[in-house]
């Protein structure tokens, strides 16, 4: 096991520099970098906005419009002794090869450096985005799972059924209906839409949740969570139920559920005592995965609907934005991440059955 998780290991380093190059040459090509983005700021705010962002300084007068900077759209009129310093400020004076080398190093070293556009580092940025993320994403892993495993094993014992039916078409037609959709049926319905105004429609907690007691915290807390929490959930114990149905099913079908019944062992002691065990191991195998994808990539367009600002939000904006500085250090620390979980998956899988030895298996 352990020249398996050495392997592992050496593999994750080819494989984020590889995404890396990649992103790193299709951002090269995506118009509108982060000096077009402050040369638009300035033909839209006039001259304050220009003088903030040169420092105060700088002549940006004269004969400025006579000499202008062809590269960028709408730099006509301004200083190449500007642009020039945009782009020393934002790393563009150096040839890409370069810049993309000295990325890999820095992150390598895990300085991830300051965004673009907000006098903060990218780690106090993503350290402060994660509480929304977090929530997220734990909450939905848990209570997809909640759902999910009894309503599997449950199906699975009534396979082909009247439960097993209709119960497969209320998931297939959950999992169908889109999330973001489902949010802002809930939004209309129950945030002060046209209907009731029984939730809030942003953030976290309320304003005042400093002053609120322990328990009024705890309650104003899952109180926002509520409608973001059921529109995500609507769609995430589907693939979920089913494979647990799937699980159960393939085992009771094997040979020592028909032995272990012809010992006289009751329903309950077989489902449970035997079949139970192996047929979990790919659903709680696959917890971290879950939990990532809910937290990483699933609530964008909830966090969107509902005001929520976490790491969805925060990475969209910075693609808006141009801000390649979160966008490449999020990308490496998610990509990371998840490298990581696939390999903590792996060792669950050895843990809840040590009959796996992924050492006789090629990576």
């Amino acid at each position: 096991m352990g020249a398996y998780i050495l392997r592992r290991l050496l593999l994750m380093i080819p494989t984020l520099f590889g995404i890396m190059a990649v992103s790193f040459i299709v951002i090269q090509f995506a118009p509108g970098g982060p000096v077009e983005q402050v040369i638009a700021r300035i033909s839209g705010e006039g001259g304050n906005a220009m003088d903030r962002i040169s420092g105060g300084g700088g002549d940006m007068g004269g004969g400025a419009a006579e000499q202008g900077d062809f590269r960028y759209r709408g730099a006509q009129g301004l200083d190449p002794a500007f642009i020039a310093k945009l782009e020393q400020q934002f790393g563009f004076d150096k040839p890409p090869l370069e810049r993309f080398f000295t990325m890999i190093w820095n992150y390598a070293r895990f300085d991830f450096g300051d965004s673009y556009f907000r006098d903060i580092s990218v780690v106090d940025l993503i350290i402060e985005k994660m509480p929304v993320s977090i929530s997220l994403g734990l909450w939905i892993t848990l209570i997809s799972y909640a759902i999910s495993i009894p309503l599997g094993i449950r199906k699975a014992v009534k396979d082909g059924s009247a439960f097993d039916v209709w119960t497969s078409g209320i998931v297939i037609v959950g999992y169908a209906i889109p999330g973001f959709l489902f949010a802002i049926m809930l939004m209309v319905l129950f945030a002060g839409g046209s209907f009731f105004d029984w939730f809030p429609l942003r953030g976290l907690v309320s304003e005042n949740w400093s002053q609120l007691s322990w328990p009024e915290r705890i309650l104003d807390y899952f109180w926002h969570l509520t409608l973001p929490l059921t529109a995500m959930v609507l769609s995430a114990f589907a693939t979920t139920t089913l494979l647990t149905k799937n699980s159960f099913l393939d085992e009771i079908r094997k040979q020592y559920v028909v032995t272990a019944r012809a010992k006289g062992l009751s329903e309950k002691q077989v489902l449970y005592g035997h079949v139970f065990r192996n047929a979990m191991l790919l659903i709680i195998a696959g917890f971290p995965a879950a939990f990532i994808s809910a937290f990483f990539t699933g609530s964008l367009l909830i966090e969107n609907i509902f005001s929520l600002d976490g790491l969805g939000l925060l990475g969209f904006r910075s693609v808006l934005d141009r801000d390649y500085a979160v966008v490449f250090a999020t990308l490496y620390i998610f990509s990371l991440i998840g490298l990581v979980v696939g390999l903590i998956s792996d060792l669950i899988y050895t843990w809840i059955d040590p009959r796996i030895d992924f050492d006789r298996r090629d990576v």
